[in-house]
């Protein structure tokens, strides 16, 4: 795999500026939340998008009980709920 990559300085603050060129490349704009993951010794930049906490989908999504899951996942969770009464 070859690497594309722009080298930038860290500002006194940890900060850095993330190049337009790469921005439009992932669709990130002004105020938009990006997620910043740690993986081995790199770190990972991509533009945030909710999803459920237990299967990763993207889809029907529900805020339940503080937590964001999907419509699917909370069905299963109430099956399992009904087993133990």
């Amino acid at each position: 795999m070859i690497e594309e990559g722009i080298v930038r300085r860290l500002d006194s603050l940890g900060r850095v500026v993330i190049p337009k060129e790469m921005r439009k490349l992932i669709n990130i704009a002004e105020g938009d939340l990006v997620k910043i993951i740690k993986q081995n010794n790199s770190v990972i930049i991509k533009k945030y998008s909710r999803s459920c906490m237990i299967c990763g989908s993207e889809n029907s999504l529900n805020q339940y009980g503080g937590l964001c899951l999907c419509t699917r996942c909370i069905e299963k969770m109430k099956k399992i709920d009904e087993r133990r009464i």
